[in-house]
């Protein structure tokens, strides 16, 4: 499989050719709490790092030893990368983000709130960090209930951005259907 492909299963929190460390501690703690430590620790040495690497949650990783980890967690757990894309996302918007972001999400009063407040909170979080480029969101209504998302990003990774936002339709425990129409277009269809 090749880096470009593995590269669109990634999405939303990569904002540079180096990201925050948080993506790092983030999946290492998904991985410990939900596969063990042994799991984390063959991923990290099939990708060429020091078993024992830790990254500070505002320490700066290259990328592509993210997706690198990625891969081989994907190969190890022998599990799509589209379901490791899901996982990630339901637990950054339900664990992890909670203790740093959890501000945004009781500004919301529901899921829709929510989504339609995303690209102003990539926008907040990221305007102060020089040379950021996260993901941006342009919004449509296709009728009252159907909502399309134009995702843009250099990166192109928008099946994480589908993982994120089931993660988000958990939190907030709610019921709607989130598909990718195509590599930029993310279609949400609201039950009420």
């Amino acid at each position: 499989m090749s880096l470009q492909t593995v590269e669109n299963y990634i999405t939303v929190i990569i904002t540079t050719n180096i990201v925050k460390g948080a993506i790092f501690r983030c999946l290492r703690e998904l991985v410990l709490k939900e596969f063990g430590e042994d799991v984390w620790k063959k991923a990290l040495e099939k990708s060429g790092l020091n078993k024992d690497l830790n990254v500070p949650a505002t320490g700066k990783i290259e990328d592509e030893v993210i997706l690198s980890i990625v891969q081989n967690l994907s190969e190890i757990l022998n599990v799509s990368l589209q379901d490791l894309a899901d996982a990630f996302g339901d637990y950054w918007v339900n664990t992890y983000s909670q203790r740093v972001y959890k501000v945004f999400y009781d500004e919301a009063e529901d899921a829709k709130s929510y989504i339609l407040k995303l690209d102003r909170i990539h926008w907040v979080m990221t305007r102060n960090i020089p040379d950021a480029r996260p993901p941006r969101f342009d919004y449509e209504w296709k009728d009252d209930k159907t909502l399309i998302m134009k995702y843009k990003s250099h990166r192109n990774l928008i099946d994480f951005a589908v993982g994120l936002l089931k993660g988000v339709r958990r939190y907030y425990n709610e019921d709607f259907d989130v598909s990718k129409l195509d590599d930029k277009t993310i279609e949400i269809k609201f039950k009420e």
